[in-house]
């Protein structure tokens, strides 16, 4: 099992989607569940599903700000009463390693009671946008550091990009002058002198564009427990 690192403030998208065949903590009527999810700092909670019974629907979406380190999600399941303290229904633990590596997890997370009984399940769906951001690195970082190509000895190299040198303008000499009978030779003056231009400079590679600033993200509005209801064990 790889190790996860980098997860430092980046965000987990969590649906709590339903629950199924969930214990059943009324007699007479249909119970009223409601999941709670606990993570760090974070405490979150859905909405009450009336009379959802054993088999609740509640399709809630939260985004939870990861820890470095932290790698499960507790979560609690309770039965809302409107006279009496809330039920606890059952709790379980969600591992993290496989949204973190892989990106997406929709699995279905068993919950027990206080003494370890079977109390059904919850399905959740986590996705996790970090994933493909690092690889997206790895493989920059993999490309950044490949050797040069090597030119066998004698071949020119290649020029750089940007446009070639321009190539020195030269005039063809003039024709030799012959002298007349008699007289000494002159001279031979070259009427078109040698012009030399630079070399013209290569094209200057373009600027890199400046990184975008770091994304900013806001923390989920803090879910509200209902009061006094008994810790989950």
């Amino acid at each position: 099992m790889s190790k996860i690192s980098g997860i430092e403030g980046q965000l987990l998208n969590v649906t709590v989607v339903s629950g199924k065949k969930l214990r059943d903590t009324e007699m007479f009527t249909k119970q009223d569940p409601y999941v709670c999810l606990e993570y760090a700092n974070s405490r979150l909670r859905t909405r009450t599903c009336t009379d959802g019974g054993t088999n609740p629907t509640f399709g809630e979406k939260f985004q939870i700000p990861l820890v470095e380190g932290l790698l499960e999600l507790h979560i609690v399941v309770w039965n809302s009463n409107t006279f009496s303290q809330d039920d606890f229904i059952g709790s379980g633990r969600v591992q993290l390693h496989k949204v973190l590596s892989e990106g997406y997890d929709d699995s279905s997370w068993r919950i027990q009671t206080r003494n370890l009984k079977d109390a059904g399940k919850v399905k959740l769906i986590m996705q996790f946008s970090g994933t493909s951001k690092k690889k997206h690195s790895e493989n920059a970082t993999y490309e950044s550091t490949a050797a040069p190509l090597a030119f066998p000895h004698g071949l020119p190299q290649p020029h750089p990009p940007g446009f070639p040198p321009v190539a020195v303008a030269r005039y063809p000499p003039a024709p030799p002058a012959y002298p007349g009978a008699g007289y000494p030779p002159q001279p031979m003056i070259n009427p078109y002198p040698q012009l030399g231009y630079p070399p013209a400079p290569y094209q200057p590679y373009g600027q890199p564009y400046a990184p975008p600033p770091a994304g900013q993200y806001y923390p989920p509005p803090a879910g509200s427990y209902p009061g006094n209801y008994p810790p989950a064990y």
